[in-house]
């Protein structure tokens, strides 16, 4: 029997090839190459799923940063969850956005009667096994700033009360590429990985452990502010 999460990569062969070449030939020279990246606590990261990676955003080059982190076989199990009003608007933007870099998309706004609409995607891949991607700023911000946390992590991580939520300091991809900008420019970037939380039932508190976590990278990290 065939595992669950491996259903897209099986069913899908051409796309998954073109998923796999992408990443190969374009996004790790990009990203490991280019830019460069120093990983820490490496042997947190999940490799199988299902679990939530947890970041902070800052930059267009956040997702597929993340995603390089992972072997390519693991790529049709990995899913960025992004809003669906910005990768939606433009149809080769969304067949892209969607066949190739494989994200879910989230439709912003909803009110909690939608909620089990909202979250079925979330919900299905989580089920069958996948590693989501969230970034729980919501949008992109400044460049090394911490914006304030939505509660939507919060809200999955209780419906999946034991699936880890990893949260992840990325630091140096908003000099990269910022919000804005169009012109990459190699700057060396480093990734922080925290230590997984589960086991919640109550939203506030998720977010709270989230935070305080998010914190402890952050002191960790404990770079010169950018001028």
């Amino acid at each position: 029997m065939d595992h669950p999460g491996e259903t897209m990569a099986k069913e899908d062969t051409p796309l998954h090839w073109l998923r796999t070449l992408f990443f190969l030939v374009i996004v790790r020279p990009l990203v490991l190459v280019i830019v460069g990246l120093n990983v820490r606590n490496r042997r947190a990261l999940p490799f199988r799923g299902p679990a939530i990676l947890a970041a902070n955003h800052n930059s267009h080059l956040d997702t597929l940063a993340l995603m390089s982190l992972f072997p390519l076989r693991r790529l049709p199990q990995v899913r960025p969850v992004a809003a669906a009003d910005y990768f939606l608007r433009n149809r080769w933007l969304a067949w892209f956005s969607q066949r190739i870099i494989g994200i879910l998309p989230l439709k912003r706004g909803a009110n909690r009667r939608d909620l089990e609409t909202q979250f079925a995607g979330i919900d299905a891949a989580l089920e069958r096994g996948d590693v989501l991607i969230l970034f729980p700023e919501g949008s992109r911000g400044e460049p090394e700033q911490l914006a304030r946390f939505k509660t939507g992590l919060g809200m999955i991580a209780c419906r999946h009360p034991t699936v880890p939520v990893i949260p992840i300091l990325l630091h140096g991809l908003g000099k990269s590429l910022p919000k804005g900008e169009a012109v990459l420019v190699p700057f060396f970037c480093d990734v922080f990985i925290g230590d997984a939380l589960q086991g919640f039932e109550d939203r506030k508190r998720c977010m709270g452990a989230f935070e305080q976590e998010m914190q402890r990278l952050a002191e960790h990290a404990d770079f010169p502010a950018w001028e």
